[in-house]
C-alpha cells in the first residue's frame, strides 16, 4: 500500500490527529528503524505516555529476541521495494520492560514523499494472541478428533439436519466397505437398505420439525447395507450437537452380524432342544395317559357290556339297572375328557411375560434378527407399518419368535421362486385389534395340508416336525390373538395375526 507524507504544519497536525484517533497500535518508522511517531492506543500498550520513553531502538528492541531479525530484514526490504509494491503480512513476537508479552501481526504501508520516494513505513501492529491460542487448541482438538475417529473402536458417522454425511470415521470404512472420500457429502440414507432409506428423511425433517426424540439417546437395532447391497444387522446410538445455528447428528455403530447369528444359532438349538425334549416326554405323556384313561375306558366297557346283557331279558323290569349302566357310562366318558384337557394344559402351560410395548419396534426388531442374509439370497424385504396401529400388551420375544420363525418359512419357501418378495404390513382390524401380515411369493401351501397346517408334526418340509407353526398358533392364542394362513394373490402364502391392543399406551421410544 502506498502513502504520501505531507510536511508542512497543516498535514503533520493533521496526521497526528489521526494517530490519535486510531484504535489500533499504529507506529511510522524511519530508514533507521526508528520511530517517528506512534497512536495514542500504541503507546499505551507499549506502556509508555510518550514516544519519547519508548525503549530505545524501538520499535525493533521491544520485538522478541527469536523474531528481531526477521522483523528488522521485512522493514529494509519494505524500504527497498518499489513505491506501490504491497507487502505481505508477517508475525513476531513483541516483549515489554514490563515483562508482559504479546503475539502480533505486522502489517506495512509503504509511505513515499511528493518526489514518490519511500521516506517512512507504517507499521500496524494487530494482536492475535487470543486469536492464534484459540487457532492451537483448535487445531490440537482437530488432531486429538482425528485420532480418535481413526482408532476408535466402533463406527461413527455424522451428519448435518440435511442427512448429509461430514464425517466417517475409519471404522466405518471398513464396517460399509466405503472410502471416506467417496461417502463425505452423501445423504446417510446410502447405508441404509429399503424400506428405511426412503423413509429416513422424513424421520430427520420430523424431529427438527417437532422435537419430539425417538431415537436420539437412545440404542436401538436396525438394518445397515454396504457398498456392495449386503445387509447386516447394527446397533446404532445417537447423539445430537449444535454448532451455532448448525445442528449435526452423531451416530455410533456396532456391526451385530457375529451377535445376531449366534443368538439366530442359540435359538435354533434351544428350539432343537425343545422339539427333542417334546418328542421325548412323548412316551411318558402317552404312557401316564394310558394309565389314566385305561380305568374310566375299562369302566365304559363293563358298564356298556352290562348293558347289553340287560337288553336280552326284560327291559321294563331291568329298567332301572340299563339306565345306571348308561349313566355312569357317559360319566366315566366324561371323566376321561377331563383328564385328556388337564394332561394338555400341563403340557401347554408357560410364563408370559408381557408389557405395553410399540408394535412398530417389535416388527422392526423381529426383522433384523429374521433378515439375516436373506438379501444375498436374493430376497427383497418390505414393511408398512399405518401410523394408528400404535402399542399392544404382548411378551416381547414369543411375539419376535413368531414373526422369526413365519420370516425364516418365507425365505425358505421363496428359494426357487423367479420372484423373492417379503412383505410385512402391520394395520388396525378395528379400535382393539391390530393384524400383522407376512406374504411372500414362494411356493404355497399343499392342499392336503391347507386344513391342518398349525396342527403338532404337520410340514410342509421334508426334514420338518410340523412344531413351528403349532408353537406360534400355541403363543398367538396364549396373547387372545389369532392366527391363520390364506393364498398369496401374486402367488406364495399370507400369514396372518391379530393381537389385542393396549388400552394404556407408553411414550414411543423410537
Amino acid at each position: 500500500m502506498r502513502k504520501t507524507i505531507v510536511s508542512d504544519k497543516d498535514g503533520t497536525l493533521s496526521l497526528e490527529s489521526i494517530l490519535s484517533a486510531l484504535p489500533h497500535c499504529i507506529m511510522i518508522v524511519d530508514r533507521n528503524l526508528q520511530a517517528i511517531n506512534c497512536s495514542v492506543v500504541g503507546l499505551q500498550i507499549m506502556g509508555v505516555s510518550s514516544l519519547a520513553e519508548l525503549p530505545k531502538g524501538a520499535p525493533a528492541t521491544c520485538v522478541a529476541q527469536s523474531d528481531r531479525k526477521h522483523f528488522q530484514k521485512m522493514l529494509l526490504r519494505a524500504f527497498d521495494a518499489p513505491s506501490g509494491k504491497y507487502v505481505e503480512p508477517f508475525e513476531v513476537a513483541l516483549e515489554f520492560p514490563d515483562g508482559r508479552s504479546m503475539l502480533v501481526e505486522c502489517h506495512l504501508s509503504l509511505l513515499a514523499n511528493p518526489e514518490d520516494e519511500i521516506d517512512a513505513v507504517m507499521i500496524s501492529f494487530q494482536d492475535v494472541t487470543a486469536l492464534r491460542t484459540t487457532e492451537n487448541k483448535l487445531d490440537q482438538a482437530n488432531s486429538i478428533l482425528s485420532s480418535i475417529l481413526t482408532t476408535i473402536p466402533d463406527a461413527m458417522v455424522v451428519i448435518d439436519e440435511q442427512g448429509l454425511i461430514s464425517s466417517f470415521c475409519a471404522t466405518a470404512e471398513k464396517m460399509f466397505d466405503y472410502d471416506k472420500a467417496d461417502i463425505i457429502g452423501k445423504n446417510v440414507k446410502i447405508l441404509m437398505p429399503e424400506p428405511y432409506r426412503a423413509a429416513h428423511d422424513g424421520y430427520i425433517e420430523r424431529y427438527v420439525r417437532t422435537g419430539d426424540k425417538r431415537i436420539i439417546g437412545i440404542g436401538r437395532t436396525v438394518v445397515g447395507c454396504k457398498k456392495d447391497g449386503t445387509t447386516f444387522p447394527l446397533q446404532l446410538e445417537v447423539g445430537e450437537a449444535k454448532i451455532g445455528d448448525d445442528r449435526y447428528f452423531t451416530g455410533f455403530i456396532v456391526d451385530l452380524t457375529e451377535k445376531k447369528q449366534t443368538e439366530a444359532e442359540l435359538q435354533s438349538l434351544q428350539a432343537d432342544l425343545a422339539h427333542a425334549s417334546r418328542l421325548s416326554a412323548v412316551g411318558t405323556l402317552a404312557s401316564s395317559l394310558a394309565h389314566e384313561i385305561n380305568q374310566p375306558l375299562t369302566a365304559i366297557a363293563n358298564y356298556l357290556s352290562a348293558a347289553r346283557d340287560l337288553m336280552d331279558g326284560d327291559l321294563e323290569e331291568n329298567k332301572i339297572y340299563f339306565r345306571e349302566a348308561l349313566q355312569e357310562s357317559v360319566a366315566e366318558s366324561l371323566r376321561a375328557g377331563t383328564i385328556v384337557r388337564r394332561l394338555r394344559e400341563f403340557v401347554s402351560r408357560g410364563e408370559i411375560n408381557r408389557q405395553v410395548l410399540s408394535i412398530a419396534q417389535v416388527v422392526e426388531d423381529a426383522t433384523v434378527l429374521g433378515m439375516i442374509g436373506a438379501q444375498e439370497k436374493g430376497i427383497q424385504c418390505s414393511i408398512d407399518i399405518a401410523p394408528d396401529t400404535n402399542h399392544v400388551f404382548v411378551d416381547r420375544v414369543q411375539i419376535q419368535q413368531v414373526m422369526v420363525n413365519l420370516m425364516r418359512n418365507a425365505i425358505e419357501a421363496m428359494s426357487d421362486s423367479p420372484q423373492k418378495r417379503l412383505h410385512i404390513a402391520v394395520t388396525s382390524v378395528d379400535s382393539q385389534t391390530v393384524e400383522i401380515a407376512v406374504s411372500d411369493t414362494g411356493s404355497g401351501i399343499d392342499a392336503e395340508l391347507e386344513e391342518r397346517i398349525f396342527d403338532p408334526f404337520a410340514s410342509t418340509k421334508g426334514d420338518g416336525m410340523g412344531l413351528g407353526l403349532s408353537i406360534c398358533r400355541t403363543i398367538v392364542e396364549a396373547h387372545g390373538g389369532t392366527i391363520g394362513a390364506e393364498p398369496n394373490p401374486e402367488g406364495g402364502t399370507i400369514f396372518r395375526i391379530t393381537l389385542e391392543k393396549a388400552e394404556l399406551e407408553q411414550d414411543d421410544d423410537q
